[in-house]
């Protein structure tokens, strides 16, 4: 397993971040390894623009989002 240092932490937020741990029952080292987990799990806006770029852009034309949606898992179909 790798280590990760992080330097340069503000005195404040390192407090904040072992009071959260204390609080959550885990060690800080948990607690920031499932916050960069999570933040791993997000995609990026560049990530997000990519993906959503090969999109069809679908005008409004007076229908429920519902049917909208409906209207699009029907076309992937």
């Amino acid at each position: 397993m790798t280590v990760l240092r992080i330097r340069n932490v503000p005195d404040e937020l390192h407090v904040q971040l072992k009071v959260r741990a204390a609080r959550e029952g885990i060690t800080l080292s948990e607690l920031v390894l499932n916050e960069l987990r999570r933040a791993a799990s997000v995609p990026s806006a560049a990530e997000l623009r990519q993906r959503f770029s090969g999109r069809e852009i679908r005008s409004y034309n007076g229908e429920t989002a519902a049917e909208s949606i409906r209207a699009e898992r029907d076309a992937c179909r």
